[in-house]
């Protein structure tokens, strides 16, 4: 038998069929709502792919000059700041004990040069000659340990003549002076109180560094824009000149030294070593392409498409992709210049 509801029981189910309704019809609402944020109008641009990193500058020619023994300092010809010429001299030690030493391995020679010379006189062939064959052994013996005296007293000679060269240093390059241990003479010093270090200008270049993931990127020749931190508004190219094959010592992780050549004169020392700065390469670059935001491709079934406004309803379009950056995708078909898509947005 069919019963049917009455009286309060047919008001409760009205009701609750108008909630659901209700609910319904908010929750269809939103929905549609999602879908239809963020409109984007196509059009043709140019696909840009950069890559951006940071380095400073540095020079090539850099001197580092030291005594190799202790003594007085009795002479120093530069202070930091002076700009000098190669073989200037930049400073000294007191000699005079050198000297003297000097003249005395001098007098040892003569007298190891005489003493091998009446050796020889006296064990010449024509006396030894009726000696016994023991006796012979010993007097050349005797001529060979001349020699090796003679020989020695020379290499004294030597060394100290080096000794008294070293005494004075002289810059091995054109350049700047950047650092003056010891600008006052007269002091004693050791080999590393002293220190001069002499960089030169115009061989400085920009150092990059690059992780193992960018460096591959990269190749010899390759240019790209430097904007110097000290120089915001002087934007300068530059150009390549060296990879490095190994890593850098002292990074955390695997980097690279890539040197970037600097065409502008630097002999006024306009850019100095430490600079730092940014340079962009163009890595990628297709002008006049119909390109979107990555945000707006959807995959589905391993095939790309948008969502395209069609006489006002919303609609899938399959589309073909190109190449890629990391904000912008090229679309070879499935879209024109002018057309309006969309993209989810969860966002209410």
């Amino acid at each position: 038998m069919k019963r049917f509801l009455t009286g309060k029981k047919f008001i409760i189910f009205i009701i609750f069929l108008i909630v659901v309704a209700f609910f319904g019809k908010n929750v269809l609402l939103e929905s549609s709502t999602q879908k239809k944020e963020k409109p984007y109008k196509v059009k043709r641009q140019t696909l840009k792919e950069t890559l951006s990193l940071s380095g400073k500058i540095d020079a090539d020619e850099k001197a580092t000059l030291r005594f190799q023994s202790s003594g007085k300092l009795v002479w120093v010809g530069v202070k930091q700041g002076d700009v000098v010429e190669k073989n200037q001299g930049i400073a000294a030690l007191d000699k005079r004990e050198i000297e003297m030493k000097l003249k005395k391995y001098l007098n040892s020679f003569l007298d190891s040069r005489w003493s091998f010379d009446q050796e020889k006189e006296d064990n010449r062939e024509s006396v030894i000659g009726s000696l016994t064959e023991e006796q012979r052994r010993k007097a050349l013996r005797l001529v060979d340990k001349a020699q090796f005296d003679l020989n020695n007293a020379i290499l004294d000679v030597e060394l100290q003549n080096m000794a008294e060269e070293f005494a004075y240093l002289s810059s091995p390059i054109d350049g700047i002076v950047t650092v003056v241990d010891a600008p006052t003479a007269g002091v004693n010093i050791a080999p590393t109180q002293a220190e001069f270090e002499i960089i030169n200008p115009s061989t400085v270049y920009f150092s990059i560094s690059a992780d193992q993931t960018e460096v591959i990127k990269l190749f010899k020749g390759q240019t790209g824009k430097v904007t110097y931190d000290a120089y915001p508004e002087d934007v300068k190219s530059g150009t390549i000149i060296n990879i490095s094959f190994t890593p850098k010592s002292g990074e955390t992780g695997t980097v690279y030294e890539v040197k970037m050549g600097m065409a502008e004169d630097n002999s006024l020392a306009r850019y100095k070593i430490g600079m730092t700065g940014d340079v962009d390469f163009i890595l990628k670059e297709k002008q006049n392409v119909i390109a979107i935001p990555v945000s707006y491709v959807k995959t589905e079934n391993g095939k790309s498409y948008i969502l395209k406004s069609i006489n006002g309803t919303d609609e899938k379009t399959l589309i073909t992709l190109g190449d890629t950056t990391d904000e912008l995708i090229e679309v070879t078909s499935g879209l024109k210049e002018g057309e309006v898509i969309y993209t989810y947005d969860s966002t209410p």
